[in-house]
């Protein structure tokens, strides 16, 4: 499904995808830096032991290419035609950067403790963060994706980043068919367990549930009665790139919090 023919069966969602678009648009005229390789015989004991890429003490990652090309977006978006609240604070934290030589090496530490941000532009730095990362890692999550045996990792966390999942995706017919967890932060789809919360780790099929939304044939909400925890799935595969991109499907988000659960995976467009 193309990406206008979405956005025009659901207009609320046209002035985030017009502000991600800009995003994009200036993401892609960044300096190229992408992340060197990490040497995988070296992970490979962290790996086994559950550590995230990132989170490895022997990660050669050098995170200070996303440091510089995040200043260099906030000075491209500062003069960007946007709306006027998000305009005003990015300019706050254009001024933020050029005043304090080590605020953009403390928004990209942050951006691991989502905890640690107390600024009332902290989701939109956070975004605008993870944006760069995504872009900055793009060839090392490709390559991690093609070496890790995806049965080795299972796990309920990202293992590129440590993240918690923002979306699911269901592939393929029963009684083969796989469920994979996708990062709604760096971008990386890791395989899970065809069933269980990924959240609280409940293996009890009988406190797991499914809501259906009326006119969503390709998502749906799977929650758990145990955490009250859910997860918006994508159910199908070829257009991964428009249902699990997230803010395609914040309506989600607000009909499962109307519902009373919780979203437990950070949202880079909290609502």
């Amino acid at each position: 499904m193309r990406q206008d023919t979405w956005l025009t069966a659901h207009p609320y969602l046209l002035s985030v995808a017009q502000f991600h678009a800009q995003v994009e648009k200036a993401s892609a005229c960044l300096p190229s830096a992408l992340a060197c390789m990490p040497n995988w015989s070296d992970y490979k004991s962290d790996y086994l032991a559950g550590v995230p890429v990132l989170r490895s003490p022997g990660s050669t990652i050098d995170l200070k290419p996303v440091e510089i090309a995040l200043e260099v977006l906030l000075q491209k978006l500062s003069s960007a035609p946007l709306p006027f609240e998000i305009a005003h604070n990015i300019k706050d934290l254009d001024v933020k950067f050029r005043k304090d030589p080590s605020f953009s090496s403390h928004a990209v530490t942050s951006l691991f403790d989502p905890s640690s941000g107390a600024s009332m532009d902290w989701g939109l730095l956070q975004y605008l963060g993870w944006t760069v990362m995504a872009h900055y890692l793009s060839k090392v999550v490709d390559a991690f994706g093609k070496w890790r045996d995806e049965e080795r990792w299972l796990r309920r966390y990202c293992p590129t980043c440590g993240s918690l999942p923002a979306m699911a995706q269901l592939v393929g017919i029963d009684p083969a068919r796989l469920r994979f967890l996708s990062c709604g932060c760096c971008g990386t789809r890791w395989q899970y367990r065809r069933t269980g919360c990924p959240f609280c780790d409940n293996k009890d099929d009988h406190r797991l549930a499914i809501l259906v939304v009326e006119g969503e044939s390709e998502l749906r909400i799977d929650h758990c009665e145990s955490c009250g925890g859910y997860i918006k799935t994508y159910n199908g595969s070829g257009d991964e790139s428009l249902f699990l991109a997230d803010w395609t499907s914040l309506h989600l988000d607000i009909i499962a919090r109307d519902q009373g659960l919780n979203r437990s995976a950070v949202s880079l467009f909290e609502v």
